[in-house]
């Protein structure tokens, strides 16, 4: 009984103390602004770019500029003479080059020529004849052996018309245009009646060198009066010029220069 006594007050102290020692749990307060339970934010996505990749990128070519063209003026060979044949029944040759000039001789056909020159613009030659040399037209005459063309030019530069011992030169006035007409006045000089070769020579003779077509024209014309009239064109890439000579039977007195008034383009 005493036994049974003291096992019941031993539990009786343990319960006490184990009641005693255990604290009184209580719930957290919950705040009234949360619903939902705290979420952690899951860590942000960060993407990953792939490595570039190299590229080719073509390069354009680069354009080379071409080498300038250099135009080197070849000049036309010359030869010193040619042998020629007359082809017409009577071939004059004259002391210049042009119909209009005073006469020296004439040669048959068949006559054999040696041609050393010929005059720039037309179609004249010089033909070596003794002491006066003289022009005659080159339609008239054969070449077999060449080309008229590639005679040395000796007119207006070289070959030298015989001088007038009894008349001096004249003076040019004026030269007007007119569209592509000129017309040219000098001072008059009148020859005598004794002093003409002929009743058909030209007391006046006006070397010309005149745009025609696009080229330079070497033209010799005949006047009877102290002015002539005659057509210059634009588009020749030498300026023309001229000018002006009494004729007698002896020479040439002169030459008076044209001052020239170039044509409109």
């Amino acid at each position: 009984m005493k036994r049974h006594l003291t096992l019941s007050l031993i539990l009786l102290i343990m319960t006490s103390c184990t009641l005693a020692s255990a604290p009184t749990s209580q719930p957290d307060p919950v705040s009234p602004d949360l619903t939902q339970p705290a979420t952690i934010p899951a860590d942000p996505f960060t993407a990953t770019l792939p490595a570039p990749t190299e590229t080719f990128t073509p390069i354009p070519p680069t354009e080379t500029s071409a080498p300038t063209a250099t135009f080197t003026f070849t000049p036309v060979p010359t030869v010193d003479s040619l042998k020629a044949t007359v082809t017409a029944d009577k071939l004059v040759c004259r002391y210049g080059p042009g119909a209009n000039y005073l006469y020296l001789i004439a040669f048959n056909k068949t006559t054999p020529l040696r041609l050393i020159g010929r005059a720039a613009g037309n179609g004249w030659v010089l033909v070596e004849n003794g002491q006066q040399d003289c022009w005659v037209n080159s339609e008239f005459v054969e070449v077999k052996d060449g080309d008229p063309k590639t005679l040395r030019s000796v007119y207006p530069d070289g070959y030298k018309i015989p001088v007038s011992p009894y008349y001096g030169p004249t003076t040019v006035l004026s030269a007007e245009r007119k569209g592509n007409e000129m017309t040219v006045t000098w001072v008059e000089i009148v020859v005598s009646p004794g002093k003409y070769e002929n009743e058909a020579m030209f007391p006046y003779i006006v070397e010309v060198w005149h745009c025609l077509n696009g080229e330079i024209v070497f033209d010799t014309l005949g006047s009877r009066f102290p002015f002539i009239t005659f057509i210059d064109e634009p588009g020749c890439s030498e300026p023309s010029h001229g000018r002006v000579y009494i004729q007698e039977k002896h020479g040439y007195a002169g030459p008076a220069e044209i001052p020239w008034s170039p044509a409109s383009p």
